[in-house]
C-alpha cells in the first residue's frame, strides 16, 4: 500500500492495517507482515498501534516494525493474488497477470479486496460505476464476494 499524506494521515493507514490481515500468523520472511516507517514519528505511531492491536487478541501480533529501506516489487504470480485466481474477470477487465499494468491498477488493486471478501458491499456499490467496469463485472464480483462472507463487513 501506498501512504499519501495528502490523501490520508498516517494513523488511518494504521487502521486499515490492523483491519485487514491476520497479524498474529506465523510466516516466513517472505510473506511477513510488516510496517515500514519513514520517520521516528511513524515509528512510534506504528508501535502504539501495535501495542493497541496485542490488546485486542487472543494471540500475540507478529508483525514487524521496520524502516523503510530498499523496496522490491514482488514478482507477479503475487500480485493481486485474489484477483488472478479469477481468470474470467482478469480477462473481462482486459488485464494481463504479467507486467506493471496490475501492479500499479488502483481497480485491479480495490477489486482484489472484494473479491477476496473485504471490504463493504455497500462501498462496492457505490464504487464501482466509477472504477468504469461493466454490471456483467459488477455482478461477478458481488457473486464472488458473497461466496468469501465470512470477510465482509
Amino acid at each position: 500500500m501506498d501512504f499519501d499524506p495528502q490523501q490520508t494521515d498516517y494513523n488511518t493507514m494504521l487502521d486499515m492495517f490492523w483491519k485487514n490481515h491476520d497479524p498474529s500468523s506465523k510466516c516466513s520472511r517472505q510473506y511477513m507482515s510488516a510496517i515500514f516507517y519513514h520517520t521516528e514519528e511513524q515509528k512510534n505511531l506504528a508501535q502504539a498501534s501495535k501495542k493497541l492491536e496485542n490488546s485486542r487478541r487472543n494471540r500475540p501480533v507478529t508483525t514487524s516494525i521496520l524502516p523503510a529501506n530498499n523496496f522490491y516489487v514482488a514478482e507477479d504470480y503475487h500480485q493481486k493474488y485474489l484477483l488472478q485466481r479469477h481468470p474470467m474477470l482478469c480477462n473481462m477487465l482486459d488485464l494481463s497477470p504479467c507486467g506493471d499494468e496490475l501492479v500499479l491498477s488502483h481497480v485491479a488493486a480495490r477489486l482484489n479486496g472484494y473479491v477476496g471478501g473485504f471490504g463493504c458491499m455497500t462501498t462496492f456499490e457505490e464504487e464501482w460505476p466509477k472504477l468504469n467496469i461493466t454490471e456483467k463485472c459488477a455482478a461477478y464480483i458481488r457473486k464472488a464476494a458473497r461466496n468469501n462472507k465470512s470477510r465482509m463487513c
